[in-house]
Formats: C-alpha cells, sequence, structure tokens
C-alpha cells in the first residue's frame, strides 16, 4: 500500500480541527459564558414570541392564541390612522440625533484635552466629577434642573430677572423652543464622564513613539493632537457612531416621562412614551406591539445601513 504523500498528510492534520477539540480546550471559557447566554436568550428572544399579539385582536387576560386574527391591521393604523405617529418619531429621531453626535464628539474633544493636563491630582479630580453625574437618577436629575430652569423659582430666571436681562421668567422646562435643547444638555451632562473614558482608553492605546517622533520635529501641542491624537481616534469614533444607530428610534422612556408636561408635549413626546400611552395607558396591547416591532426593524436596518457605509468609505465595522 502506498504511503500518502507528507503535504496531503499535513493537510489532512490541519482539517482535523473539529470544534469539540477547542471546547474540550476551552471550555472553563465557555462554562463562563454560559449564564450571559442564557440570560439573553431568556430575556431578549423568548419575549419576542409576543409579537404576535401585533397580528391579533388581543385583550388583557385574553388567551394570546385564541384571539382573533386581524393580519396588518394595527401596522396600517399607525402609518395611515393617525396623526401624531409621525410627530413622535420625529422628536426621537432629531434628540436622538442631537444627542448621539453632541455627547460622542463632546466627550472625544474632552477626553483630548484632559489628557493634556499635567497635573494628575487636577486630572483625576475632573475626571471623578465629570464620571459623578453618570450615577444620578433621572428623578433627582429633574429635581436639580427644576432648582435652576423654573419659572418663578429657578435660579437661572432669578439671576436674569435681577439683572434685567428679562422681565419675566423664562419656561425653559415648559417650552417646545427649549425643550430639545435642554434634553440635549442633560444627555451631554450625564454621559460626558463615562464616553471620555472610552476615548482616554483609546488614547491610552496611542503609540508612544509618534508623540516622540513629534517632539523631534519641534511638533506643538497642538499640532500633535490634530495630526497623532484625532485620526488615532476615528476608528474608535465610527465603532461609537454604528454601535449607537441602532437606537435612533429609541430613547429613555423616564428622562421624556419626567421632563415632558402639557405645554412641551408637542416636541418630548417620543417613541417610547408612544408605546407606553397606548400599551399600558390605554391597554391597546397589539396597537404598542406593533409599533414596537416597527421600531425594532427600523433600527436594525439602520444599525446594517450604517455599519455597510462605515466599512465601504472608512474599513472599520462591527460585522
Amino acid at each position: 500500500m502506498r504511503k500518502k504523500p507528507e503535504a496531503m498528510e499535513a493537510t489532512i492534520e490541519t482539517r482535523k480541527t473539529p470544534r469539540s477539540v477547542s471546547f474540550k480546550k476551552y471550555y472553563q471559557l465557555y462554562l463562563m459564558l454560559l449564564p450571559a447566554v442564557v440570560f439573553l436568550a431568556v430575556f431578549s428572544y423568548v419575549p419576542l414570541s409576543g409579537w404576535i399579539m401585533a397580528f391579533k385582536d388581543y385583550h388583557l387576560g385574553q388567551d394570546i392564541w385564541s384571539a382573533k386574527w386581524i393580519g396588518f391591521k394595527e401596522f396600517r393604523f399607525f402609518f395611515t390612522g393617525t396623526a401624531d405617529a409621525w410627530e413622535t418619531i420625529r422628536n426621537t429621531v432629531v434628540m436622538n440625533l442631537m444627542g448621539l453626535f453632541a455627547c460622542l464628539y463632546i466627550s472625544a474633544a474632552f477626553a483630548i484635552f484632559l489628557n493634556e493636563v499635567r497635573l494628575k491630582k487636577m486630572k483625576k479630580f475632573i475626571q471623578t466629577a465629570s464620571f459623578f453625574p453618570y450615577f444620578v437618577s433621572w428623578v433627582i436629575c429633574y429635581m436639580i434642573f427644576y432648582a435652576f430652569f423654573s419659572k418663578s423659582s429657578g435660579v437661572i430666571n432669578q439671576l436674569l430677572v435681577s439683572q434685567g436681562v428679562i422681565s419675566e421668567g423664562v419656561n425653559f422646562l415648559g417650552s417646545p423652543t427649549w425643550s430639545w435643547w435642554i434634553m440635549l444638555f442633560v444627555g451631554v451632562w450625564l454621559s460626558l464622564g463615562y464616553d471620555s473614558v472610552i476615548f482616554l482608553a483609546s488614547i491610552a492605546g496611542i503609540d508612544t513613539e509618534q508623540y516622540e517622533a513629534a517632539d523631534i520635529d519641534g511638533a506643538t501641542r497642538m499640532q500633535k493632537i490634530r495630526y497623532i491624537t484625532v485620526p488615532e481616534l476615528k476608528p474608535t469614533l465610527v465603532i461609537l457612531l454604528i454601535l449607537n444607530s441602532g437606537s435612533m428610534l429609541s430613547s429613555n422612556l423616564e428622562s421624556n416621562y419626567l421632563f415632558c408636561n402639557p405645554t412641551n408635549r408637542s416636541t418630548m413626546e417620543t417613541l417610547e412614551m408612544y408605546i407606553y400611552e397606548y400599551g399600558l395607558s390605554q391597554l391597546n396591547i397589539p396597537y404598542a406591539t406593533a409599533v414596537c416591532m416597527i421600531r425594532t426593524l427600523v433600527s436594525i436596518g439602520l444599525f446594517l445601513i450604517v455599519n455597510h457605509v462605515a466599512k465601504k468609505y472608512q474599513g472599520t465595522s462591527v460585522m
């Protein structure tokens, strides 16, 4: 019997790498991953079976599977039967877009300039102070902003009136004109420290030889920031933009619910509040489920589109 050539034997050995071998070698890591997989499956994927309610005339307390089948009735009603649906979509998209770009770019700039602080104690103090608001609850956050921006007793209005800048207080928290800017300021204030940590970690990973070479060439600190730090941060910025693009139609229900009132509802009501109102307040569960499905599918589409564009033009993607 002829022996197989050595090259063929090497090819066969290379192919003999079944997944069972990999599992046996790294089974500890797979076991560590198992609780997270189970948690994700139970609380994120199993509940998706409830989407069937969007296609049925379901009422609370009724058996889901015995409810009458109504097809795409609720979906058609969302696009053609309501006047406020597009208003909530506009509010959600505009506020999320403003918050996304403002939070990321301001956090990146903050991280760059914080990295340039040479006094370590000052640097740690600034970073700690900026990170603290991230742990503040939305209720406390609203009370802080109410103390500053209230029309009658707010610190800002009292100061402006006392200085003769305005004759009476401005209703910052109730004006549709100011609502988006208030939420933008709140979002930046809360997330500045947390988001800057990601950029500081990216800056720490930049090769120091680039800065040393720039020092030899006589580059100033601003030139090193412009030609070394900023270009090195672009991949991180693109990744964060991709990851956050899927949440363009999602928002924090608690924050919008607290800051929303009858006078600014036209610009503050988002899809999360819309779903909450129809699903839990009016108990129109099929319609709320249909809106939730639309939001989820559009979010997935946005994520895939942004990821494809980033991969094509920047060479950076998450998939």
